[in-house]
């Protein structure tokens, strides 16, 4: 079993900086990615941060104010956020992605932590 504890998220004024952090723990094996999506009422699930052993990779909208950082170490990923707009208010939710001691692929969520990007 595999567990994601996301943290970080809040209120914060436009212009504003924000950190989220997820630590991964349990049957992870091997990891082969690690990122971010985030899921604003009315709007399609968005992948904002990806990270394998490529690279990393962000979508238009948030290139070159977001940066994912990992801590293979720690099992541990991280979403810095600069330059917050609204609407980048959204709950963001991290995942991993890998194989079990079985070679088996697998895939899990955490819960989801709310940022609100408001004056």
């Amino acid at each position: 079993q595999v567990q994601l504890v996301e943290s970080g998220g809040g209120l914060v004024q436009p212009g504003g900086s924000r950190r989220l952090s997820c630590i991964a723990s349990g049957s992870l094996f091997i990891i082969n990615a690690m990122g971010w999506y985030r899921h604003a009422p009315g709007k399609q699930r968005e992948l904002v941060a990806g990270s394998t052993s490529g690279g990393t990779n962000y979508p238009g909208s948030v290139k070159g104010r977001f940066t994912i950082f990992r801590d293979n170490a720690k099992n541990t990923v991280y979403l810095h956020m600069n330059g917050l707009k609204p609407e980048d208010t959204a709950v963001y939710y991290c995942y991993v992605q890998g194989f079990n001691k079985d070679y088996r692929t697998y895939e899990y969520w955490g819960q989801g932590t709310q940022v609100t990007v408001s004056s």
